[in-house]
């Protein structure tokens, strides 16, 4: 593994009670703590759906936290991850909630 691993693009799902919970604000907040760039919105079949970007190490950060832990009042029953790709730059400006 080397030191710089590059910039990574993964789009995520997460189901379970994640909508009316504040998950959104707390992936954006937890997003930027991590310095990370993408979106997320609800879905009108009751997850909550995104794409994330940044240096690798800090995308997978993210990912077990979508994973595991989420808004306090959430409560995640499954997240999945698809179109894992590197970029060579950053396709956002920030991180946003898409309504």
């Amino acid at each position: 593994m080397s030191g710089s691993e590059g910039l990574l693009s993964v789009d995520y799902e997460v189901s379970g009670r994640v909508q009316g919970v504040f998950f959104r604000k707390y992936t954006q907040g937890e997003a930027k703590r991590l310095g990370l760039v993408g979106w997320v919105q609800n879905t009108s079949h009751g997850t909550v759906q995104g794409q994330v970007q940044g240096p690798a190490e800090r995308v997978r950060e993210l990912q077990e936290w979508l994973r595991k832990t989420g808004s306090p009042q959430s409560r995640i029953s499954h997240a999945e991850f698809s179109n894992e790709k590197p970029i060579a730059a950053l396709e956002h400006a920030d991180f946003k909630i898409v309504k």
